[in-house]
């Protein structure tokens, strides 16, 4: 069938954000074949641990606790030490499951404290498991660092009790710990080598299991390879008849296809996943998948007849961890729909939540409770039963604050302020806005959306709290402390944004913009539902604040025909119009009031789709802003601290590719612009052959370089995977580069003062592509960057490049001024003074 792209996606609010850090958890639970030690009596099924285990698998995570809890008891009755440090350890793990974090690190610590004293010594194989469930909550609960340590001791202690998969299990939740960390040169390395090794293994259940676990980690950081691991684990599946298996790899071949937008295949997946199912629970994961795909994908003929089967099989399946879940997140994905009734009646979704809110009761699940009455909060929300939504949505967020569960806190503290807002109760809105607010910040480190889903939710589960904030604070005439939260409102989601792009918590040190230059005027123009606001920031003054009352819609369209007429074969005049349009929402007011006497740099923190535009092209009607003031952009007051440019000892990297390669254009003048910029600054050039990824590597970990100059074809996107540079033996993705670039030799005060793409182009259609360059900016750890919003004619670039860098060896001047007199001269002393050829050069961070 022919889908219709859409462009959405669904976070699983079954599985913390947390938990997906880990795509191997505990091979001692769930995959029993692997524990070898005779400690274990697996034909007792009576035995506590087995009957634990059991528990488990089945996602019955509170029963499993009591199992182990007491089987923990009567081994320690026994005198059977070994016994009960493993019920310990598997107890721990599950309260993990259940968010229980003391009781979790107080299991694994007597479980440890067990095996350290016991006699006889423990096997291998039992320290092997200990260390992996306390890894595992060591990463959950942020010691990435320590949890790696504990799975290299994990790793040993498996390959001594010669349990391979165990050993490889180890070694992805490591490179999954890399990733949590930034290293992720280093996690791919590894991964790479795992992927080595199971090539090698003879054909078994074993090697399936290690490349099904290894697909999914590759899948979780976005790495292509992911395909091709898990087809090869589904291929050896078939082979040998691992039947139990291949729903799941079907399953996660679905993802794969779901996330590359290709539905069809996706659903194809899911539907032999379904048939390939071997337990009631499979069975119903993969028809879910196959609602939400087609639900995604405006799909309701083929949904609304899946609808009713899915709720009564929901109404059937005993209550369980993966049971309750699985009802939330079908309600869930139906209360993304403007009209769910459409699909199935209210009152049957209202009443399957209210069952599993008793269900959840009844195992003693609270964060499931806590979800399902989210859920079942939006639903009466939807059919204005406003009281009723509001207790639900209360009850909720009581039970999250008991759990200290900010991700729970964060939707329902949200839903309660939508629904003071709608009474008119401005304080009380606030203070639940500002509570959700907070609780996304404490998320910050485990939104680094590892999972994809958390990345594709995060224009409807994050982005919309900030503004709705933004929008109450803004409302009417704000006071100063008003007007100073909504600047720090607007600054975090800026870092949460580049957090969800990065898929970890990106910006560490840095230092404020009134430290960094007091001639500097910071600008935030915030775009909301009903109009554009715009903050001014100076040093030592108050906040100023001017509005335009024009709607979203037509903000936006005027910024599309900006960015549209920017294109030189279009009218001047009408480019004009809307450049003198923009520049009369967020500059004039200011000027008028005489705000920018003092200013020598406008620093812009732009906000939506005014990130594609160029400020340097806004017009007065005489002048362009760039021929007034010095320009940069920046994610807000907190900036990488700069140390300026010592003029005549500039140490470069100059690197680009001028040839036609891998199907990109030739660059001609790139050959002429990377050597006339070699012959003016100290540099060491890397051309065609000579820049490659390794080549750049080498060359930025041992030089003394403040300059990294790279002219090169590459493209910013909002979507980390296609956000690269080209180099001549392939792609360095923006992870790679980053991590290159950033604290090299684990020096931080050698970070690079500047970093240059002059060849670089924003993905075609995507509005949130400029994320890519900020993002780079400010993860890469170079204090400044200059890069360019569209590739334009490469001999102009050789020009301004040569110009900008013969202005940086002038005394005292900053980056940002050096490149508005290179923009000056392009435009008043060449053919290229359109803004098209100068105005794509924008300098982000640091312009000093």
């Amino acid at each position: 069938m022919a889908f219709r792209i859409k462009q959405t996606r669904w976070l699983y609010v079954g599985l913390s954000i947390l938990s997906l850090l880990l795509v191997f958890i505990g091979t001692d639970v769930k995959a029993s074949p692997t524990v070898t030690t005779p400690i274990i009596s697996v034909s007792q099924p009576t035995n506590g641990l087995e009957q634990g285990r059991n528990l488990y698998r089945a996602g019955r995570l509170t029963e499993a606790v009591t199992a182990w809890q007491t089987a923990a008891q009567q081994y320690q009755t026994q005198g059977d030490r070994l016994n009960e440090a493993l019920s310990l350890s598997y107890l721990s793990l599950a309260q993990q499951e259940l968010n229980q974090w003391e009781p979790a690190q107080n299991s694994i610590e007597q479980s440890l404290k067990i095996l350290q004293s016991a006699k006889p010594a423990a096997d291998a194989i039992i320290w092997a498991q200990t260390l992996n469930t306390q890894a595992n909550l060591q990463l959950r609960t942020g010691k990435a660092e320590t949890a790696i340590e504990n799975w290299q001791q994990a790793q040993k202690y498996y390959e001594q009790a010669g349990d391979t998969i165990g050993s490889l299990g180890s070694q992805i939740n490591q490179a999954q710990a890399l990733q949590s960390l930034g290293f992720y040169r280093r996690s791919r390395q590894q991964l790479e080598t795992i992927t080595q090794k199971l090539a090698a293994m003879p054909d078994s259940e074993v090697k399936v299991s290690g490349l099904r676990s290894l697909g999914w980690a590759l899948q979780a950081i976005g790495d292509g390879k992911s395909q091709q691991v898990l087809e090869q684990s589904l291929d050896i599946a078939n082979k040998i008849q691992a039947k139990t298996q291949l729903s799941s790899i079907l399953s996660s071949l679905g993802k794969n296809a779901s996330h590359l937008q290709d539905p069809e295949t996706a659903l194809n997946y899911f539907e032999d996943a379904q048939k390939a199912a071997t337990n009631p629970n499979e069975e119903l994961q993969a028809r879910l998948a196959q609602f939400k795909l087609l639900i995604d994908y405006d799909k309701l003929e083929y949904a609304i007849p899946l609808a009713p089967q899915l709720r009564q099989q929901l109404a059937e399946i005993p209550p369980s961890h993966d049971s309750l879940y699985a009802a939330i997140n079908f309600v869930a994905t139906l209360n993304k729909l403007a009209k769910p009734d459409e699909v199935l009646p209210n009152k049957d979704l209202a009443q399957l939540m209210a069952v599993t809110v008793k269900s959840a009761q009844k195992i003693q699940d609270a964060p499931a409770e806590a979800h399902a009455l989210y859920q079942w909060g939006k639903l009466y929300n939807r059919t204005q039963q406003w009281s009723e939504s509001k207790k639900l949505a209360d009850q909720s967020l009581n039970i999250a604050r008991q759990l200290q569960a900010d991700d729970i806190i964060a939707q329902s503290a949200w839903q309660v302020g939508q629904l003071y807002k709608r009474q008119g109760n401005k304080s009380a809105a606030i203070t639940a806005y500002t509570e959700a607010v907070k609780s996304l910040k404490a998320l910050r480190g485990d939104m680094v959306a590892v999972n994809p889903d958390v990345q594709f939710s995060f224009r409807e589960s994050v982005e919309p709290v900030y503004r709705e904030l933004v929008g109450l604070l803004l409302d009417e005439q704000p006071t100063q402390a008003a007007l100073m939260q909504a600047r720090e409102l607007i600054e975090s989601l800026q870092v949460a944004e580049l957090d969800n792009f990065f898929r970890e918590a990106c910006l560490d040190k840095a230092q404020q913009i009134d430290k960094v230059d007091p001639t500097a005027t910071v600008i935030y123009p915030i775009i909301l539902s009903d109009r554009l606001a715009v903050i001014l920031s100076q040093t030592g003054k108050p906040l100023r604040y001017y509005v335009t009352h024009k709607s979203q819609v037509e903000i936006e369209q005027t910024l599309n025909n900006l960015f549209v007429s920017l294109n030189p074969v279009s009218d001047s005049k009408e480019r004009q119009k809307f450049t003198e349009q923009i520049y009369d929402w967020l500059i004039r007011p200011a000027e008028q009031e005489q705000a920018f006497q003092d200013t020598k740099t406008l620093v812009f923190v732009l906000d939506g789709k005014l990130r594609n535009i160029p400020m340097a092209a806004l017009y007065d009607g005489k002048q362009y802003l760039i021929e007034k003031y010095a320009i940069a952009l920046s994610p807000g007051l907190q900036l990488m601290a700069a140390h300026p440019l010592q003029q005549n000892k500039i140490n470069a990297i100059v690197g680009g590719i001028s040839k036609s390669r891998a199907g990109f254009a030739a660059l001609p003048a790139v050959e002429s612009e990377v050597k006339q910029i070699s012959r003016s600054i100290q540099s060491q050039l890397l051309l065609n052959q000579e820049f490659t990824n390794k080549a750049l590597g080498d060359s930025i970990k041992s030089a003394n370089i403040d300059v990294v100059h790279l002219a090169t074809h590459g493209q910013f996107s909002s979507r980390l995977e296609d956000t690269y540079l080209l180099t001549w033996d392939g792609r360095i993705n923006v992870q790679e580069l980053s991590e290159l670039l950033k604290n090299r030799g684990g020096d931080s005060s050698k970070a690079i003062e500047l970093l240059v793409l002059s060849a670089c182009d924003t993905a075609t259609g995507d509005d949130r592509a400029v994320l890519g360059l900020a993002g780079l900016a400010v993860k890469s750890g170079a204090r400044s960057t200059i890069a360019t919003l569209w590739p334009v004619k490469d001999k102009a670039a050789e020009i301004l490049m040569t110009r900008f860098y013969e202005q940086l060896r002038q005394p005292k001047i900053t980056k940002a001024e050096a490149l508005r007199q290179a923009q000056i001269n392009l435009i008043r002393k060449t053919d290229f003074h359109d803004p098209f050829f100068w105005s794509t050069f924008v300098l982000v961070g640091n312009w000093n």
